[in-house]
This record gives C-alpha cells, structure tokens and sequence, in this order.
C-alpha cells in the first residue's frame, strides 16, 4: 500500500514512517513538510491514502485536501492532528476526507489507514461524539421532496447519519444490503455527494 505522508514536524514524520513501514503490506513513497507540496506529490506518485497534518507553516492541510479532492474527487485523505477545534472537524467534514484522528491515538493510526484505504471513513472516538453538535448548531431547511429524495431514501439518511452500517440499516428497515446499497448511490446522485460522510453531514446541517 502506498502512502504519502505531509507534517511540519520532521520528528512527527520519522516516527510516522517507522510505525507505519513496519507493517509489511505499507510503504511511505513520498514526504514533505508543507501542504504546497502535497498537490504535486499527489500527482506524482497517486497514493493508496494520503496522510497529512492541519497546521503547518505555510499551506495547511485543509486547504490542500480541498485542492487534492477538487482535481481528484476520490483520493482517500486521513488528516493526522494535535488539534480538534470545531471549525477544522467543521471544514474536514464537509470536503468529504475521508478521516480526521488525533496523533495521540498513535495504536490507532495503522487501523485507521488500512480502513481508510477500503474506502471507509475514519473518525476519532472523541472526534464522532462531537459531530452532531457541531453540525446543528445553525440548522439549513431540508425538504427532502426539492431533491427528489423518497420516505424510504430519508430513512436511509437519518440512519447514515446515526452512524450505521449498510448491514444495520438493512436490519432497521427490513430490506437487503445490497438494496441499502442501491439506495445510497441514488441518494450520492440526488444531493451530488460523494460519500456517505458527506450524506451524515448534510442530514445533520439541516436536521
């Protein structure tokens, strides 16, 4: 698995590197210090997961997963922070990375990169219980009607955005995963999201 890894912290990198090339099935292909950097890495080397810190010195990683995801809407970015501020979890969310977890979680980190690799979506323990809070504190309308979007569509909505599973949301509402599947490209489609991170955070901006 190839894996970029973007901190201004050259210790932060060393240890990251270590950890992570210690297991057998990863390799770090390319580092950099500053998130200008992390365009034309990407670019260049087109890695399994992209790792990268929020605040650095000059671009910070934000800024450059917005830029990444904008020329390519599926690269798979796990930012790695010392800070869980509203307004970065906030920004993280809604450019649809597909993790956020603090570098104290360092047991954590090899997981959460694996899981980020087969396309699911990664968030901290302290991260998650936050994130409801955070996206209804000035609720936007929704009519789910003005989408297109069906009862049986809003039910698998709400149930994203409670943070189940296809496999629990097909127990909920009695249906196959496969038709839960179904449901979630058609939703994607309709609101023009990308992931089911994304179908969570528009639900909870409008709940």
């Amino acid at each position: 698995m190839k894996l970029i890894l973007i901190d201004d912290d050259c210790l932060v990198v060393s240890a990251l590197k270590m950890i992570l090339e210690s297991q057998s099935d990863f390799k770090v292909a390319a580092t950099s210090d500053d998130g200008s950097a992390a365009i034309s890495l990407y670019r260049e080397h087109m890695p399994d997961v992209l790792l990268m810190d929020i605040r650095m010195k000059h671009t910070d990683g934000l800024d450059a997963a917005g830029r990444i995801l904008r020329e390519f809407p599926e690269a798979r970015i796990l930012l790695l922070t010392t800070f869980s501020d509203d307004e970065y979890i906030i920004k993280a969310l809604r450019l649809g990375v597909k993790g956020y977890l603090l570098k104290q979680d360092y047991q954590n980190i090899a997981p959460a990169v694996r899981a980020v690799a087969s396309g699911q979506t990664v968030f901290g323990d302290e991260i998650v219980s936050r994130i409801p809070g955070l996206m209804t504190k000035d609720p936007l309308p929704f009519d789910p009607a003005s989408y297109g979007i069906s009862e049986r569509e809003f039910d698998v909505i709400r149930l994203i955005a409670e943070g189940l599973s296809n496999r629990e949301i097909a127990s909920r509402l009695h249906l196959s995963e496969g038709t839960v599947r179904n449901y979630l490209s058609m939703i994607l489609d309709k609101l023009d999201l990308r992931d089911r991170t994304q179908v969570a955070v528009f639900y909870l901006e409008r709940k």
